[in-house]
């Protein structure tokens, strides 16, 4: 399943072709990503997200409060409290009883109202330390109806921050592929987006041939992937609202692998256009091509450290693939031959780089097993993650807690995500169709105004 293996073999269109028709079971996509909790952090930190007092005619449009709860437990990192243990349902600070809430062994509390005033709402909420009775943050926003669930990802955010040190990233998205059958011997591949909790899924392309490699641009605003709509591997840079593209490579060969700089100006790639794979860097601006490496062997999946000033990627250079890294001077030309990072194991490849630089995820594999690991680039520690059997496409929040991947769960591809320490894990699935080659978003600006 591997990029590499695949092209290692001999007509490399049709083999990949063939491979990922056959990666994917049939199914009829839905209209979101299901988040199921399969592992907690035993310790979590208690909290309780007071039910929000509604303001306005009929009901709101979403329950803040359970948003805001699952994407604190969705971390691994909180233990929201059920609604019906709590001692009190206060709907503004001066109404917290704190006795009341250390007496269930409740840190901290978050209260807060939704107001609908002439056609847009005010969210506003206040987060509070139970042991010390103090506030610790409190916060108005004003936003459309379509806009609450964003509004309740950024509450959580804040939450997060505040009593974790580490910016939240559930104000984030997800990039994904499904597939569905739609006729004998034929399945529509979709290219889509959704919130980091699965919901609000936009559909980006969809085609009759496979769709690969999503990779995001540094803005959130562009996806880059591969597309074999044209009856051969093809990259594409598209606009993620207007959904206006650019085809940016399509030499003879193999287009594989894209991964934005950190500037957004450059594609990192592999082109098999001279023949063998290789790694190379394309300026989006003028097309201009840098070739990176030069190697008889399997050169792909090559991505940016954040400076913008080296790659990593898969090599089988040595015998069996493993991840280097090349160093590139100011004007993007390596600056020695590639050196070789990963030694524990026999396969390791699909590098993934932490948002900070230190930490490298991958495709480690062992026997028939292939599991994602972390490699702490400052030790050389490699910490294997997962338990499952065939995992693939790693991919860093842009927090760096977690790590998003596919993997296969009853015979069904579906997608997951465990925290850099192991102890997390939670798997986001459609009820019938496949999900893989999952690519978690930068961060996206946001909106918010102290009250």
């Amino acid at each position: 399943m591997k990029l590499y293996s695949i092209l290692k073999q001999g007509n490399h269109l049709r083999v990949l072709q063939i491979l990922l028709c056959g990666l994917f079971l049939l199914g009829t996509a839905q209209a979101r990503l299901n988040i199921e909790i399969t592992q907690g952090v035993e310790g979590s930190m208690p909290i309780a997200v007071v039910p929000f007092a509604w303001q306005g005619t009929g009901i709101p449009q979403q329950d803040m409060a359970a948003i805001i709860s699952a994407d604190l437990a969705r971390s691994g990192q909180f233990a929201p409290m059920d609604i019906a243990k709590m001692p009190q349902r206060p709907v503004d600070g001066q109404d917290v009883n704190f006795n009341l809430w250390r007496g269930v062994d409740i840190d901290s509390v978050v209260v807060g109202r939704l107001e609908l005033s002439d056609g847009r709402y005010q969210v506003m909420f206040q987060l509070f330390d139970a042991v010390r009775g103090v506030q610790l943050a409190g916060y108005s926003m004003q936003v459309e109806a379509a806009q609450l669930r964003r509004a309740a990802h950024q509450i959580a955010d804040i939450i997060y921050k505040r009593l974790t040190g580490q910016r939240g990233a559930f104000d984030t998205h997800i990039a994904y592929v499904t597939v569905e059958n739609v006729a004998a011997g034929k399945r529509r591949f979709r290219l889509a987006v959704a919130d980091a909790d699965g919901h609000n899924e936009q559909v980006i392309l969809t085609s009759s041939q496979p769709l690969l490699s999503p990779t995001w641009s540094p803005d959130g605003r562009r996806l880059a992937y591969v597309s074999f709509e044209a009856g051969r591997s093809m990259v594409y840079v598209q606009d993620v609202t207007s959904s206006q593209r650019q085809k940016v490579a399509e030499f003879p060969g193999i287009n594989s692998a894209p991964d934005f700089s950190p500037d957004g100006q450059r594609l990192a790639l592999s082109l098999s256009r001279d023949g063998n794979p290789e790694i190379y860097v394309l300026e989006l601006g003028n097309g201009q091509l840098t070739r990176i490496t030069q190697h008889y062997g399997i050169d792909t999946e090559p991505v940016w450290a954040p400076d913008g000033r080296s790659l990593y990627f898969t090599s089988d250079r040595g015998g069996r693939p493993q991840i280097y890294h090349v160093v590139l001077d100011k004007n993007g030309r390596p600056v020695e031959s590639p050196r070789r990072i990963s030694f524990e194991g026999a396969y390791n490849a699909s590098p993934a780089l932490s948002p900070d630089g230190k930490r490298l995820a991958m495709v480690h594999g062992e026997g028939n097993r292939f599991r994602i690991a972390v490699l702490e680039l400052g030790s050389g520690i490699l910490n294997v993650l997962t338990e499952t059997r065939l995992d693939e496409s790693p991919s860093f929040a842009p927090n760096g807690t977690m790590v998003l991947y596919a993997t296969e769960v009853a015979g069904r591809g579906v997608l997951e995500a465990v925290s850099v320490d192991g102890r997390a894990r939670q798997r986001l699935g459609m009820n019938k169709a496949e999900v893989r080659e999952p690519a978690w978003s930068p961060f996206i600006d946001k909106q918010e105004s102290k009250q």
